[in-house]
């Protein structure tokens, strides 16, 4: 049974759970409440098995217009939780490390403007579809404040410092098109496309791929981004190498390709990771 959400929606079909932000009479503006529902269905998925990956979505014309600024001048003021300077966490940053450390793959399917938070949510996902001409802004410095949901760590290494400065320094509104030319869109396909594009994506991974596998390479891949050398990497991957090398997922990944026939993996994340995951928190 779907969990009840009240702003986004949550499907799970074939291996495949779809997370629709869902206020399109707001642009999908991102809110405190859907926050909440984001952690919430994000975990879900990376606790369930049966789902492969993930796609992020928004309903109406926009993906998500950036944070809900109906409370006016007063909207990013922290200190009205009860927080303080040492205490706030922001939203947005809580869900790009939800992201971030989930064992799940994550396609980001822009079916519109993605501004602010809607797109530095994103930054963390490994796969981000558009549509031509949609708006795309990281509009920090015009209201005052700074890139959040981690996007200082996240933006520069998917695009380089040049062009992350220039977009994050002039706060403009940039279009799909020079999004996908500096990389941070994988490409752009029609409107009625984009979910099929998505979908088709989810499957190639979810029907022919090892869940362990996958997760594992997930983790390599951002958690070496910050590795001093080469030999970090080479160091862990080796250790994931011998294990799994032992495991049953490898022993189907191979007689599966001598038999020429699709593969039947076995092995779940939620109870077969191996006994040095995660690696990072030794």
């Amino acid at each position: 049974m779907s969990p009840s959400y009240e702003q986004i929606r949550y499907e799970v079909e074939d291996g495949i759970a779809t997370v629709t932000l869902n206020r399109p009479e707001q642009l999908n503006s991102f809110t405190v409440g859907m926050c909440k529902e984001l952690l919430d269905a994000f975990g879900r998925a990376d606790e369930d098995d049966a789902v492969r990956v993930v796609i992020v979505t928004g309903a109406g014309r926009a993906f998500c217009a950036g944070a809900d600024l109906s409370s006016g001048g007063g909207s990013f003021d922290g200190s009205s939780s009860g927080r303080n300077l040492d205490t706030h966490r922001d939203e947005g940053g809580l869900v790009s490390l939800k992201v971030y450390e989930s064992r799940k793959p994550f396609i980001a399917a822009l079916n519109g403007a993605a501004v602010g938070v809607g797109i530095t949510m994103t930054l963390p996902m490994d796969f981000r579809i558009g549509v031509p001409d949609s708006k795309i802004g990281f509009v920090f410095a015009r209201r005052g404040i700074v890139p959040e949901a981690a996007s200082s760590w996240f933006l520069p290494r998917l695009v380089g410092v040049q062009k992350a400065a220039e977009w994050a320094y002039t706060g403009r509104i940039l279009k799909s098109e020079e999004a996908l030319e500096a990389g941070l869109l994988g490409r752009i396909v029609p409107p009625d496309e984009l979910l099929p594009a998505a979908r088709a994506l989810a499957r190639e991974i979810a029907d022919n791929t090892s869940a362990v596998s996958v997760a594992l390479t997930r983790q390599l891949f951002w958690r070496m981004l910050a590795a001093p050398t080469p030999r970090d990497a080479h160091l862990v991957d080796s250790k994931c190498i011998f294990w799994l090398g032992q495991q049953a997922d490898v022993r189907e990944g191979v007689m599966s390709f001598l038999e020429k026939r699709p593969p039947r993996f076995s092995m779940k994340p939620s109870k077969d990771m191996p006994p040095f995951y995660p690696w990072w928190k030794e």
